[in-house]
């Protein structure tokens, strides 16, 4: 979940006419279920999303919190912030974003290697369902810069009287091997992440549900195996 690499509302972006923003609380228990090769315990993770439009497009940002140090301390930070910006009358729309962080791993520090990425956004309504997608070209700062591609897509609709909201994104990129394999490694790997949610809306402020994180080459211990991380979730609208 340290990711969400547009999220989870990336749909926001075009979708929405007024601002907004959220506080989420995730239970994550991808110990129990993946033992230590995903991670050394379960832990909890706080993300705070925002979302403004303005008249030359829009601004999206969230901040992930993951309490995985001993006593509940945090020991992951990561953030994302994307604009949008309109290119005239075209349906086609520039997109910007930078991608970053830090975290405690046992007893040493590390960064989380930033990323910038600028290319082409693209929204549409079907029926109910926002959809959303865009193409960039991404510049990863690891020690041994990788220059790579990455291509997202999200959607969101509203169902049962706007009781049930189903959301999410997928994200495919490239990246360096030895980035994660090692510096033995050479050539490039394909990392694949998505992160579908389901909410059920208590009320307007209040909903709750579950983030189901689909990976696969994406910080594991594991390369090459694919894992499907479920959480237990609450939201608050502000």
């Amino acid at each position: 979940m340290v990711k969400k690499v547009l999220f989870s509302f990336a749909f926001l972006l075009l979708s929405f006419s007024v601002y907004s923003q959220n506080l989420q609380l995730h239970f994550d228990p991808r110990h129990a279920l993946h033992g230590d090769k995903m991670s050394d315990k379960n832990y909890f993770t706080a993300t705070f999303e925002m979302f403004k439009p303005d008249k030359w497009g829009s601004t999206f940002m969230f901040v992930d919190l993951d309490f995985n140090q001993s006593r509940g301390n945090i020991g992951t930070a990561y953030m994302e912030i994307a604009r949008d910006i309109k290119l005239g009358k075209s349906p086609i729309m520039a997109h910007i974003e930078f991608n970053g962080g830090v975290g405690k791993a046992e007893n040493f520090g590390f960064s989380i290697a930033n990323a910038y990425m600028a290319g082409a956004s693209y929204s549409t309504m079907i029926n109910k369902a926002v959809l959303g997608t865009y193409l960039v070209y991404k510049y990863n700062a690891f020690e041994k810069v990788s220059n790579d591609i990455q291509w997202t897509v999200t959607w969101g609709m509203d169902l049962f009287n706007n009781k049930l909201r189903v959301c999410g994104f997928m994200d495919i990129w490239t990246q360096n091997k030895n980035t994660s394999h090692g510096p033995g490694e050479s050539g490039k790997e394909i990392v694949f992440l998505t992160e579908p949610q389901f909410w059920y809306n208590l009320s307007p402020n209040l909903a709750l549900g579950s983030e189901i994180e689909i990976s696969n080459n994406f910080l594991s211990k594991n390369k090459d195996k694919a894992y499907i991380n479920p959480t237990i979730a609450a939201k608050w609208n502000f």
